[in-house]
């Protein structure tokens, strides 16, 4: 059955979209479903995008293509909106370079069914919905009617209202009103009606886009509704105290979708379609003049809601529609935050929130929220699958705060977090969710005979799925450890997990690994496990296992479900296993460990010593790139060009800290980086710019509790939940900086080996070029979906012979390194470029990665797909190399 996933759209939520289309696209049973991307522009194309798109990292790293972007110093990334001057012509060769246009009336041709990814206007509204009925095209989710009840805030919560279910206490302002009526009094108003504390949000956004919690300031309260309408006022001061540098990252987060007000931007008469055009009028106008900017996005908010503020739990509960036409809830998830609003940054990148599920309350509790989610439900006729929210007051009032038809869809999402908890993983949940909305729009369409075929194919082929064995290669993959990146490793294991269980190759099972250096801990865990928000729940869920009556309660109300389309075998209690005990259960070990250990030969040598195949490096060179000063050394020794480094101790420091920060501002000057020895992913990299930056850092670097400083962290200007490790030793290096090179870029390079009778032959993959938001590239711009700003191929040249010529020098260079180094199976470089006048190009190491970041958005699947690998073909090619070595190492 041809699937098309429908993902991307014009709404704010674009990128989380984009992701969680690639997760269907990724989890889809292949022995069942063919994947047809749709990607769907802000423009409301319909494009058949060429499959190695899906796996850049944001949708600005492809759309619209490098081509169509304007060459600026700043090097800023732009939406497709950004283009207004393109003609329809134009337009369309645009759209030729990532793909094919469809046109609507073309769609039939090339799908059975739609999955909808899409989020927002025109993808949960009603919109897409309605033009796919008239296309007679089956497809997820509720239907025309709810969609639209489900977007608009406002008006959920007056019919909420008038049917006597319980609702915070609420204002609805429209934009006119904003206008026209002044600030204080509509603060007065909030004040008397809702409390002392406010919740601002927007009407129709989703994923906290826009929402602000405040306390009754006039300032904070205007600068809130400012923000809900997607507007900002500029005043002079704020903009002439900036630095150059500090005003071009202020464009770049203000022209954020998420974040900020996107382009094109309504200022005065002006209309702004550039970031640089943007940069250059604010820099203009406030040369010239003193009043205040006001900015107004044209993507913006006709209504804001003021709520009261609720002191309760947060929740969020899933509901599906059983194949008899039931509502279920499935457990709700308490949602426990760092701060106030669960916003953007806090829903998607792992460690910052935690999901508890279920919901830390009295059963009885519990099954309240179950049955008013249900009644929900039914109440507004959401049609397959919904999400709602809502908090629970100390007095177990439940308030239903934000039916969703709906949801984020990536690999630790709500959507696939609660399915597991009755034993499905994500494929089985996505067939579940085609299966029954395909006997939605059987029950609710014109054009039966058509959705009664595809249902009964279906239903045909998930019968002979269930009657076949499996002879499938077990693949135990690890994740976890204690490590600062024991969250991102999760998130690798997960991709990987995900990518192998939906093959007929490979049947994994999730391994977490938690201990010490002088002892692992290996555990089994079922997939409701492996699908909590972070390392740190799994491993709490891991050493605190228990049963939850509750749960196997709500398990045996959804046993028609999985019988039919989860494991056999299924369990829901982790299995602790010595290394012994996996050599028995796995044919091979994927690790999905990332630092120490995991990067640094220890845990290979345990696999090892049990005879199991696994993938990566191997000892030796493990234990020599996961030390940052060992690798470089080493390299420098070969000719290389890295940064001048020293590594300073926690002993001298314990002895004389003043001494020691002496020393070091002798050995370096201003701006210099520090950052542990031995971690990756950006974890505690910062560039250090003056003495007290230096202090703050060393006392956090060097401290003995877990705890964070907190005026370290303020002056290091960490985010909520930053982690920053615990180390003995801190690795100072030079700054490395243009100097008076032509082209100057930072670039990531990954490689995958093959097995040949001589050794790895090591086949290179096109370098990327990384752009950091702020001054050193952060975890999130590495690892979260719609985050990081990758540009596959880099900027290497301004023609095909120029780049050309240098891609070729940094990919030998690259090669060169990795085989000093003896990287065996796969490995990711970061270094800088710099090219001369005379296009001389010289590569400086940053660091090796022997066990590159395997999340849906790291940048070595964009790099792979360039050479014909998907995500799952790569992982694949790295098993059988590792299968091969294994093979020669026992003969």
């Amino acid at each position: 059955m041809r699937i098309g996933i429908f993902f991307g759209g014009p709404s704010r939520e674009r990128e989380i979209s984009f992701a969680g289309g690639r997760t269907v696209y990724d989890n889809l049973n292949k022995a069942i479903f063919e994947p047809v991307p749709i990607f769907v522009d802000s423009r409301r194309n319909f494009v058949l995008l060429d499959w190695q798109y899906i796996y850049k990292g944001t949708i600005r790293d492809f759309y619209p293509p490098l081509s169509f972007i304007p060459d600026t110093p700043e090097k800023f990334q732009i939406y497709l909106e950004s283009l207004a001057e393109l003609s329809s012509d134009e337009y369309d060769q645009l759209i030729a370079q990532v793909g094919k246009k469809l046109l609507p009336h073309e769609l039939p041709q090339y799908i059975d069914f739609a999955f909808l990814a899409l989020h927002g206007v025109f993808g949960e509204d009603g919109q897409i919905q309605g033009l796919l009925e008239t296309l007679a095209i089956p497809y997820s989710g509720s239907g025309i009617l709810p969609s639209a009840i489900g977007m608009n805030k406002g008006f959920q919560k007056r019919v909420q209202l008038r049917s006597g279910m319980h609702v915070p206490k609420f204002i609805s302002v429209s934009r006119s009103m904003w206008e026209q009526i002044p600030a204080t009094d509509l603060l007065e108003q909030a004040k008397s009606i809702l409390g002392d504390k406010l919740v601002v949000k927007p009407a129709n956004q989703g994923s906290s886009i826009g929402v602000s919690i405040v306390s009754v300031e006039l300032g904070a309260f205007i600068r809130a509704m400012d923000k809900a309408f997607f507007q900002m006022r500029l005043e002079s001061w704020e903009w002439l105290t900036k630095s150059r540098e500090e005003k071009v990252a202020f464009v770049r987060n203000l022209t954020d979708i998420r974040e900020g007000l996107g382009l094109p931007l309504k200022i005065g008469n002006a209309i702004v379609y550039q970031p640089t055009e943007l940069l250059q009028y604010i820099e203009q106008h406030f040369t010239n003049h003193k009043e205040d900017l006001l900015l107004q996005a044209f993507d913006n908010e006709n209504e804001v809601l003021l709520e009261e503020f609720l002191e309760g739990k947060e929740f969020s509960c899933i509901v599906i529609r059983t194949e008899n036409g039931k509502a279920v809830a499935l457990p709700p998830t308490e949602i426990v935050k760092g701060k106030e609003v669960f916003d953007y940054r806090s829903k998607y990148l792992a460690g910052l929130s935690r999901k508890i599920t279920p919901i830390q309350l009295p059963d009885e509790d519990i099954q309240a929220i179950r049955r008013d989610c249900e009644e929900l439900f039914h109440y507004f006729g959401f049609h397959v699958y919904a999400r709602i929210d809502g908090f629970v007051k100390q007095d177990s009032t439940i308030y239903l705060n934000d039916p969703n038809t709906t949801s984020g869809m990536l690999p630790s999402s709500f959507f696939f977090h609660q399915a597991a908890e009755i034993g499905l993983n994500p494929s089985q949940f996505l067939t579940y969710i085609i299966r029954v909305s395909l006997q939605e729009r059987l029950y609710g369409s014109q054009y039966q005979p058509q959705v009664d075929n595809l249902l009964k194919q279906l239903d045909t082929r998930l019968e002979n799925l269930r009657q076949q064995g499996s002879n499938k290669q077990r693949v135990a993959i690890i994740m976890g450890g204690y490590s600062s990146e024991r969250h991102i490793s999760v998130e690798s294991g997960r991709n990987v997990f995900e990518k192998l269980a939906s093959s007929d190759k490979y049947e994994p099972f999730p391994v977490f690994l938690t201990g010490n250096d002088q002892h692992f801990d290996l555990y089994q865990i079922p997939i409701n496990v492996l699908l909590k928000d972070n390392a740190d729940d799994i491993k709490e869920k891991v050493l605190n296992a228990k049963r939850h009556p509750l749960l196997d309660a709500i398990r045996q109300e959804c046993a028609t479900i999985t019988d039919k389309y989860a494991n056999k075998d299924i369990v829901f209690k982790p299995i602790p296993l010595t290394f012994k005990q996996l050599a028995e259960k796995a044919d091979a070990v994927f690790i999905a460990l990332h630092g120490r250990p995991g990067e640094d030969g220890a845990l290979q040598q345990k696999l090892e010593a049990v005879g199991l195949p696994y993938n990566g490096s191997g000892v030796e060179s493990s234990s020599i790139t996961i030390n940052k000063y060992d690798t470089n050394q080493l390299l420098k020794s070969y000719g290389f060009t890295v940064a001048h480094q020293t590594l300073y101790h926690k002993s001298d420091y314990q002895e004389d800290m003043c001494g020691l920060i002496d020393r070091i501002l002798g050995d370096y000057s201003f701006p210099f980086i520090a950052k542990p020895v031995d971690d990756g992913c950006s974890s505690a990299v910062k560039k250090i710019k003056s003495r007290e930056e230096l202090e703050a850092f060393l006392a956090l670097l060097f401290r003995d509790m877990d705890d964070l400083n907190p005026f370290a962290a303020e002056v290091l200007k960490l985010k909520p939940k930053e982690e920053f490790s615990k180390k003995e030793m801190v690795l100072v290096e030079n700054f490395i900086d243009q100097q008076n090179a032509k082209y100057f870029l930072e670039i990531t390079g990954g490689m995958l080996t093959h097995w040949t009778d001589h050794g790895p032959e090591y086949e290179v993959f096109e370098p990327s070029e990384t752009l950091a938001g702020a001054e050193v590239l952060s975890l999130e711009e590495k690892f979260l979906a719609g985050e990081g700003q990758n540009i596959t191929p880099a900027r290497f040249g301004k023609d095909a012979i120029e780049y050309q010529h240098i891609a070729s020098r940094v990919k030998a260079d690259l090669k060169k390194v990795a085989t000093i180094l003896k990287v065996e199976g796969y490995c990711r470089i970061d270094a800088f470029v710099r090219v001369s006048h005379n296009m001389d190009v010289e590569t400086i190491i940053i660091e090796v990665n022997s066990l590159p970041g395997m999340t849906p958005a790291t940048v070595i699947f964009h790099q792979a797909a360039i050479n014909g690998y998907k995500p799952y073909d790569f992982i694949d090619k790295i098993l059988a190399y590792s299968f091969k070595r294994n093979q020669v190492g026992q003969s």
